[in-house]
């Protein structure tokens, strides 16, 4: 590495199939490899992609760096981003691959405390904050640009390989961005990354009443699915199935209660639920069906359209079922 100057321009095509070469290289070492890969020019679309990305850019010290950052991320120059609790750990294709390490400070307890005050009988489900739909005042707290969720500057450390000494090179700012793409679909990540648990927000109780005085039924509280917006392990404990008939709450007597049917056609909407008012991660409703998390996560990507599973796997699913639907 030189310190007198930059490396020449390197085509985006030539970065690329460097770049490929060293991953597949990397792949055969045991990395996963988790790119960015933007269907557009729009980096993020969600409450909480766009909120990260609005916030990042709400600050002077950043804005000669994000420019190059954006393209960057959108010349799909972010190889692989991994976010882990409190540290991302990414890989972005320049002159060469470069590593990148941003390290964001937990969210302190009276901070998130007070969050969670403002936040109380507001939030009906999980599937209600994980996909943004909050009222005007929720969305103040949860993104104010000093007391909400984001991360202020100070609570951030870059680190990247690079030759640039800037405190945030293109790299690191194209790292940021590819943060905003991913939360369009994990939003769960930022939770994790400032170290407090996204469920706390939830007030249950608060929900069921509220459903209960609208004459729905307990378990029918936010029953959209949630894998078809962003393909998360998330679960909201009080969903029901779409289409399903659910037995309501009686009082004790002796007759028999009919069997809730395997559902047909299986949709990926009804294993959403399913999973969900389970209380599973994906991981753990995988393990139940005896399948792979990423089958789980595939079948409930495909919404309200009918899913196609093997004879073997069909026989686990009505098993599981049974099981839990006595």
């Amino acid at each position: 590495m030189s310190y007198y100057g930059y490396a020449p321009y390197v085509p985006v095509a030539v970065r690329r199939a460097k770049a490929q070469k060293q991953l597949e290289k990397m792949k055969k070492k045991g990395l996963k490899v988790q790119p960015v890969e933007l269907p557009g020019r729009k980096i993020a679309d969600s409450f909480w992609g766009k909120g990260w990305c609005d916030h990042m850019e709400s600050f002077s010290d950043y804005a000669n760096r994000l420019p190059r950052g954006r393209a960057y991320v959108r010349n799909g120059s972010v190889c692989h981003l991994d976010v882990k609790p409190g540290c991302i750990q990414a890989i972005v294709s320049g002159s060469k691959l470069y590593n990148v390490s941003i390290t964001i400070t937990p969210l302190v307890k009276k901070k998130w405390d007070a969050v969670k005050y403002s936040c109380t009988g507001r939030i009906g489900s999980l599937i209600d904050l994980l996909r943004g739909k909050l009222d005007s005042a929720v969305m103040e707290v949860v993104s104010d640009r000093r007391q909400g969720l984001f991360p202020l500057p100070g609570e951030m450390k870059f680190d990247c390989n690079c030759p640039d000494w800037a405190g945030m090179c293109k790299h690191v700012a194209a790292v940021l961005y590819g943060v905003g793409a991913r939360l369009d679909h994990s939003p769960e990540m930022l939770f994790l990354l400032r170290g407090v648990n996204h469920e706390e927000l939830v007030n249950v109780s608060a929900a069921v009443t509220v459903a209960a005085k609208a004459g729905t039924s307990r378990r029918r509280i936010a029953n959209s699915g949630l894998a078809d917006v962003f393909g998360v392990e998330m679960a909201d404990a009080g969903e029901a199935l779409p289409g399903i008939m659910v037995r309501p709450a009686t009082k004790k007597s002796k007759k028999t209660t009919p069997e809730v049917s395997f559902p047909e056609p299986l949709t990926g909407e009804t294993i959403c639920a399913w999973r969900s008012s389970l209380g599973e991660t994906q991981s753990a409703f995988a393990a139940r069906v005896q399948v792979t998390a990423a089958s789980v996560s595939n079948w409930e990507k495909k919404g309200a359209a009918t899913i196609a599973v093997q004879a073997r796997t069909l026989s686990a699913l009505r098993r599981a079922w049974k099981q839990t639907h006595p």
